[in-house]
C-alpha cells in the first residue's frame, strides 16, 4: 500500500464498524506505510492500541473488554481521523491525542515539547536508585530540595513530587514554549505549589540555588543521528533533541556546574542515550554508576554531590 491508495477518513468510518476493525486497520496500514514508533510505543500493534484506546477515551491498559464493541458513527469518524493523519502527517500519535503516558500516568503534550519517554521516569516509579549492594542512592524522605534540569512538558518534576513528599521542586528549561506545556500539566497535577517553573539556560538562572536532588534528561542526539531523523521525531522541537557533534555537549555543561549546585549527601540522576563510553573516556575519574531499567542499559548515570566537588 501506497500513500496514494490509502482511502480517507469518511470511506473508512463507512466500512470500519467494531473497535476490532480499527485496531486491524490501523495495525495493517502502520506496518505497510513503514511508520516509526518511539514515542511511547514501539510496533505498530501498541501504536494502533494506543490510539484507539485513547481516542475514545477508554483505558489505554485495557483493550480486550472493548474490542468487539460496535461504535457509534462519530467514534468510527474519529479514530478514521486519526488513522489517516497519523499516516498522512507522520505525526507521533501523541501530538494528534495531546496525551502521553509515563508509568501509566497521563501528561498534556503538543509540539511544543518532545513526547516525554525518559528512562529516569521508570526509575522514579520503581523506588529509585538502587546501589549495586541494593542499597537506595538516596531515601526519598531525606530530600526536601530537587531539581529538573530540562524540563520539558514538566513530567519528571510532577513525578519527583509524587516520589518526594517533602521536596519542594525548581523545574527549569529555555523555552517558554515548553513551559507553557509544563503549566497546563502542573494545573491538572494539583502540584503547583510544590513545583516551580523557571525559564533559563540549564544553572544560570540558579545562582546560589542548592539541591539535594538533580534529575536531567538533556539534549542528547548527536548531529550525524539529527541530520537522518525519521519524520515522526522532526515533529519534535530541534533544540530538545541535538547537543552539537556527539550529542553531550549539554551534558559536559551539566558535570562542570552540578556540584556547586548539589547539597552534600546529595546527587545527579541524568539520562544521556548510548554514548556511555565516551563520557567515560572524557572524565576517567568520575565513578559513574549506571542504573539499568528494564527497556535500558547504560542510559542513566548517578553521580554523588562528593563525586562532583560538592562542598559543605
Amino acid at each position: 500500500m501506497k500513500p496514494e491508495t490509502l482511502p480517507d477518513a469518511a470511506q473508512l468510518a463507512a466500512e470500519l464498524v467494531t473497535l476490532r476493525d480499527f485496531l486491524r486497520y490501523a495495525t495493517s496500514a502502520f506496518r505497510e506505510h513503514e511508520l516509526v514508533f518511539g514515542h511511547g510505543t514501539t510496533e505498530a500493534l501498541d501504536e494502533a492500541a494506543f490510539m484507539v484506546l485513547e481516542g475514545l477515551s477508554l483505558p489505554i491498559d485495557r483493550l480486550e473488554p472493548f474490542l468487539d464493541a460496535r461504535l457509534m458513527p462519530h467514534e468510527r469518524k474519529r479514530l478514521a481521523e486519526l488513522i489517516v493523519a497519523r499516516i498522512t502527517t507522520r505525526k507521533p500519535a501523541s501530538y494528534l491525542l495531546n496525551k502521553a503516558y509515563v508509568g501509566g500516568v497521563p501528561f498534556y503534550v503538543d509540539e511544543r515539547v518532545i513526547v516525554p519517554r525518559s528512562f529516569i521516569g521508570e526509575l522514579l516509579r520503581t523506588g529509585l536508585f538502587s546501589g549495586a549492594d541494593g542499597n537506595q542512592l538516596i531515601e526519598a524522605e531525606s530530600v526536601s530540595s530537587a531539581l529538573d534540569l530540562c524540563t520539558g512538558s514538566g513530567c519528571l518534576a510532577i513525578l519527583m513530587a509524587q516520589h518526594f513528599p517533602h521536596a519542594m521542586i525548581e523545574a527549569v528549561d529555555l523555552s517558554p514554549d515548553a513551559l507553557d506545556v509544563a503549566r497546563i500539566n502542573l494545573a491538572q497535577s494539583g502540584l503547583e505549589n510544590r513545583i516551580g517553573l523557571i525559564e533559563g539556560n540549564l544553572f544560570a538562572p540558579l545562582t546560589g540555588h542548592r539541591y539535594d536532588l538533580i534529575i536531567t534528561n538533556p539534549p542528547y542526539v548527536s548531529a550525524e543521528v539529527m541530520a537522518a531523523l525519521p519524520p515522526e521525531y522532526a515533529h519534535e522541537p530541534e533544540m530538545a533533541l541535538g547537543s552539537g557533534d556527539d550529542g553531550l555537549d549539554i551534558t559536559r555543561r551539566i558535570l562542570q556546574e552540578a556540584g556547586k549546585h548539589l547539597n552534600p549527601g546529595g546527587g545527579l540522576l541524568c539520562e544521556i542515550g548510548e554514548d556511555r563510553e565516551i563520557l567515560e573516556a572524557e572524565f576517567p575519574d568520575l565513578p559513574f554508576l549506571w542504573l539499568d531499567t528494564e527497556d535500558s542499559s547504560g542510559e542513566v548515570f548517578w553521580l554523588s554531590a562528593e563525586d562532583l566537588g560538592c562542598e559543605a
